[in-house]
């Protein structure tokens, strides 16, 4: 599981605006597309989402999925799978770097999925990619929608 897909977005906001909508995951639904249920098992002592159960829809990729997820200071996340019905492994993360001064954010996601049933390495590959834009893209409305407070 060494090969991942990885891309990159800029956001028109601050860092802090992009994690929070990130670490909403009850909100999920609302923007994802894929994601039909969110369900947060448990928390770190900051609050933060430490195990979350996600119900995915995605066209022919239909999974009820637990994931662990890591916080690495304010900038970063990532996760790894618990257990699946479909998804051998999954690992990904979101990086945060902020633009200019501040008020904008480059967002970049990586992932790496490894499926029970065998599939090419192209077509995972593929698959990893659309599943990333459509997260950056989705991601990107929704912080840039969000009023600032």
């Amino acid at each position: 599981m060494a090969e991942h897909t990885s891309s990159s977005i800029t956001i028109e906001a601050a860092p802090a605006d992009v994690m929070g909508v990130i670490a909403d995951f009850a909100r999920y639904p609302e923007w994802t597309g894929e994601v039909k249920e969110a369900e947060v098992l448990s928390t770190d002592d900051r609050g933060r989402a430490e195990k979350v159960r996600l119900v995915l829809d995605a066209g022919a990729i239909k999974d009820d999925h637990t994931l662990a997820y890591t916080w690495i200071g304010d900038y970063e996340v990532s996760w790894t799978l618990v257990k699946s019905q479909m998804l051998r492994a999954i690992d990904g993360s979101y990086a945060l770097a902020p633009l200019g001064d501040g008020d904008r954010t480059e967002v970049t996601y990586r992932l790496t999925v490894d499926v029970k049933i065998p599939m090419l390495g192209m077509i995972k590959r593929k698959a990893e990619k659309v599943i990333i834009d459509r997260a950056l893209a989705g991601l990107k409305k929704r912080v840039e929608s969000v009023p600032k407070a």
